[in-house]
């Protein structure tokens, strides 16, 4: 996955806007323009590197002639203490883009790391971890860019990203045999339709309404396997259904998952509830 710039250009003056408001007022107010500086991105604990060149960018929206020296790049894993980069420009502009720079390096790293773990509890069991549409409000690009630096897939971006039919779809039009059949029929030939289902029964009326994938949501990993050998059981030679599975699903239970037969594992606290990574920015003259 590639980070399209204009698209994190727009996103980082929101974010500046949001930050800088009238201006500085403290730096204003203390420091002169002709004041250069230089700072050090270090690492205060183990981390999987994500949203670096983010950072950049945002130094550079301020001042393009803001030079940052990196020893470290997106998708490397750095020890604690290390030093990760260093920059040098306008001391009142490197504290003008420290706070969003900052943020957006601490979040995404702290997703790759964590996204990461995830990956590799479940390394070669052939299930793969994939996130969801729980991000931040406009900060899904990054997020996901972060997820896919960490070693996972990515989900849906958006509604009109994939047909997904969940629980409270299934409420609304009257049950799994009518949501699927609506969706044949209305929706493009082109988009492959997944359903939510929490039972044995449900895994056989998909089944043989003839669902392209399976969510599995909220089993533990003993149904979850149940399910996974009925569908398997069930589909028609040449078939196989995509097994994803979901909720509440942690690092210690994660392998459990994949080793009960699910294709896909979906954690959404791989970006709603995230724990920022530890970096830090100090700067001297």
């Amino acid at each position: 996955m590639r980070l399209d710039p204009v698209a994190i250009e727009n996103l980082i003056a929101q974010f500046i806007a949001e930050d800088m408001g009238r201006g500085d007022v403290t730096t204003d107010a203390i420091l002169t323009q002709e004041v250069k500086a230089r700072g050090r991105f270090l690492a205060k604990q183990e981390l999987m590197l994500a949203g670096l060149e983010v950072a950049e960018m945002v130094f550079q929206w301020f001042d393009p002639s803001i030079q940052i020296q990196t020893f470290y790049l997106d998708g490397d894993a750095v020890p604690a203490g290390k030093e990760i980069a260093r920059i040098t420009g306008p001391g009142h502009m490197l504290l003008a883009g420290e706070r969003v720079a900052l943020n957006l390096l601490q979040r995404m790293s702290g997703i790759a790391t964590l996204t990461r773990a995830f990956a590799q509890a479940i390394e070669g069991t052939g299930a793969v971890i994939a996130d969801t549409r729980k991000t931040a409000p406009g900060l899904r690009l990054l997020d996901k860019y972060a997820v896919r630096i960490g070693g996972g897939h990515n989900h849906r971006f958006g509604l009109d990203d994939g047909l997904l039919i969940k629980d409270n779809h299934i409420a609304l039009v009257g049950g799994i045999g009518p949501a699927l059949r609506a969706a044949k029929k209305n929706a493009s030939h082109l988009l492959k339709i997944e359903i939510e289902v929490s039972s044995p029964e449900q895994v056989r009326e998909a089944v043989a309404e003839g669902a392209d994938a399976l969510l599995l949501d909220n089993m533990t990993p003993e149904q979850a396997r149940e399910c996974v050998a009925l569908a398997r059981e069930l589909e028609p030679p040449g078939r196989q259904t995509l097994i994803e599975v979901s909720g509440n699903i942690t690092l210690d239970t994660a392998r459990a998952y994949a080793e009960a037969g699910a294709n896909l594992i979906s954690v959404g606290a791989l970006t709603h509830s995230v724990k920022a990574a530890d970096i830090s920015l100090k700067l001297s003259l």
